[in-house]
């Protein structure tokens, strides 16, 4: 009887601590503000009346993207903003092309984990752990047609064609607005611009390197 009661004790423990959980945040900040006039709606958008729901409202299309650039790739979103129908339901998916040697170069979602399937082709594919014991480790592998691999939240990722052929993947990702950070663009296209004395000593190259990088990027 008694490890009943403590059963039933521990489950009560449980929903408490489930009932005062703060749902994971859909954007990069949200500052506290007392003036109503000044805020704004956050970790959702306004839900549309039920009653004037239709169908299109879960449907759509998604063209090929242009994979005719210097990545040769192209990332088309699938998130709240294309599809309505997603809102509040913590997924968003995007369609990835890419031409022969095309790159999705090392980036990071802060706010999702990553499940990747090739469609078409054959991908290689890698991500890399936080540093662990000093340690960034680097997990790669070649992922072919029907394929699938996944990223953990917020780790750097990649993706390369390394073959001849265009290749076509679909992400799905756990979050309606999982974020995405690209490496040297946060780096070295950040608004405004990292100071050179910072990046000079984080990668030991003359200021001179650092503003060829900054004007490229």
């Amino acid at each position: 009887m008694k490890a009943i009661y403590f059963f039933v004790s521990l489950l009560a423990l449980a929903s408490s601590f489930a009932s005062v959980y703060d749902p994971n945040p859909l954007q990069d900040f949200c500052v506290a503000l007392n003036d109503t006039q000044n805020a704004i709606f956050v970790n959702g958008n306004i839900c549309k009346d039920p009653k004037v729901v239709v169908a299109e409202d879960f449907f759509k299309h998604v063209d090929p993207g242009n994979v005719v650039n210097k990545l040769g790739s192209n990332v088309t979103p699938v998130s709240v903003n294309e599809l309505p129908g997603l809102n509040t339901l913590g997924i968003s998916l995007a369609r990835l092309d890419f031409a022969p040697k095309g790159l999705i170069p090392p980036h990071t979602h802060p706010r999702a984990i990553e499940i990747f399937t090739v469609v078409e082709g054959t991908l290689f594919v890698g991500f890399v752990t936080s540093n662990q014991n000093n340690t960034n480790h680097l997990f790669t592998i070649v992922r072919n047609k029907g394929d699938v691999f996944m990223f953990p939240i917020g780790l750097i990722h990649f993706q390369l064609n390394m073959g001849y052929g265009n290749v076509v993947a679909i992400s799905s990702l756990s979050s309606q607005n999982p974020g995405v950070i690209t490496v040297v663009n946060a780096v070295f296209g950040s608004t405004p611009p990292i100071s050179p004395e910072v990046l000079t000593k984080v990668f030991q190259v003359h200021k001179k390197v650092i503003n060829y990088l900054e004007k490229h990027i």
